[in-house]
Formats: C-alpha cells, sequence, structure tokens
C-alpha cells in the first residue's frame, strides 16, 4: 500500500513539474545579427538630388538593399519580393509596417543617378527610397554594410553587369543589424520575417 501512494505521489509531483514548465513564456528568441559589425550612419543622395542620412531614419526599423537599376534579373525579382511582404505587412498590421522604411542603395552609381534611382525605385511602391552617390560614397556604404561589388569584365562604357552580394538586412529603429531577409523566396517568407521581428 505503501509503494502505491509513493508512486502516486510521485506521478502527481511530476504531472505538476511538467504543467508549471509549459506553463512559462520561453526566453524570447534573440535576433540572428545582434551585435554584428553591419552599417552604419552615412549620407548619400536621394530622388530630388538632396542629401538623405541614414540617421534620418532613427526610430525606424530600415530595410536597406543594395542592387543597380539596370540589372537584369536578380534585383528587380529581390526588391519585387521586399516590397510584396512590406505591402503585405502593410494589409495586416499598418501598425508595424509604418515603423518600417525600404532603402535601396545602388551599387552603379555612375549610371544610377538620383532620377534614374527615383523612377526604380518608385516602380515597386512609394515607400522605397532610392539612394546613390558618388563611387567614393558607395563603397564606403556598401564596406560599413558588409556588402560585396564589382563592375563584370566585358561589356561597354554605358552596357555592363556588376557582381554583388544580395543580402538584405532588417536594421533596428537604433540602426544596427536585426536579420536578413528572404528576399530570394517571396513577399510570403519576408512578410512572416518582418513580422516576427518588427515590434
Amino acid at each position: 500500500m505503501m509503494h502505491r501512494s509513493i508512486i502516486l505521489t510521485l506521478a502527481g509531483a511530476m504531472a505538476f513539474a511538467l504543467s508549471s514548465c509549459g506553463g512559462g513564456s520561453a526566453p524570447a528568441e534573440r535576433p540572428p545579427l545582434e551585435g554584428a559589425a553591419i552599417g552604419g550612419d552615412f549620407t548619400l543622395t536621394g530622388k530630388d538630388g538632396k542629401p538623405v542620412r541614414y540617421a534620418d531614419f532613427a526610430g525606424k526599423y530600415r530595410v536597406v538593399y543594395f542592387g543597380y537599376s539596370f540589372c537584369p534579373d536578380v534585383c528587380p525579382l529581390d526588391v519585387q519580393h521586399l516590397m510584396q511582404g512590406y505591402h503585405l505587412l502593410a494589409k495586416d498590421q499598418p501598425a508595424l509596417a509604418a515603423k518600417v522604411q525600404p532603402i535601396f542603395i545602388t551599387v552603379d552609381p555612375a549610371r544610377d543617378t538620383p532620377e534614374v534611382v527615383g523612377k526604380f525605385a518608385a516602380n515597386f511602391g512609394p515607400e522605397l527610397i532610392g539612394l546613390t552617390g558618388t563611387p567614393e560614397q558607395i563603397a564606403a556604404v556598401a564596406k560599413a554594410f558588409a556588402v560585396y561589388y564589382q563592375k563584370r569584365e566585358g561589356g561597354s562604357p554605358d552596357a555592363y553587369l556588376m557582381d554583388h552580394s544580395r543580402a538584405a538586412y532588417l536594421m533596428g529603429p537604433d540602426g544596427k543589424p536585426v536579420a536578413l531577409l528572404p528576399a530570394e523566396k517571396d513577399g510570403k517568407a519576408v512578410a512572416a520575417e518582418l513580422a516576427k521581428w518588427v515590434h
């Protein structure tokens, strides 16, 4: 009889322990890029030819993507997915989307003038800001964001391709990196990742 009561007591204790474990909230997941040395203030040029600083968007989450307007395939598709994700978030959770500023930075300043980069960005929605700058400015900001780019050999002075990395960064309100957005997938995947980290 004693043996059975001990078993029942242990079973009850285990059930209580299990319910206690399940009842607590799990620790919040840490941002995957937390602490990474990516980003930093910069000053580039917007579509109207006026200077735009990274710090102008302090307090907002920033989606930052590097590419170029003459890109035949990858850039337009990535930016389309990013902005589809942004617009899905805006539809489902407009208050969260209002905290996000999408930014496109060219790696081809020779051809992407303020007007050209502005028109390119406008194709994907009025919320997307297109930025360009001098070759030196672009080199500095690309280095700060750990972005590789290089003019591909061949082509003519006006018709050439740029090789570049495809990272789409989500930066926090403090300007520091939070996560990479899955721009290579689709808008739904981007929206899900935005909803996960934007608070």
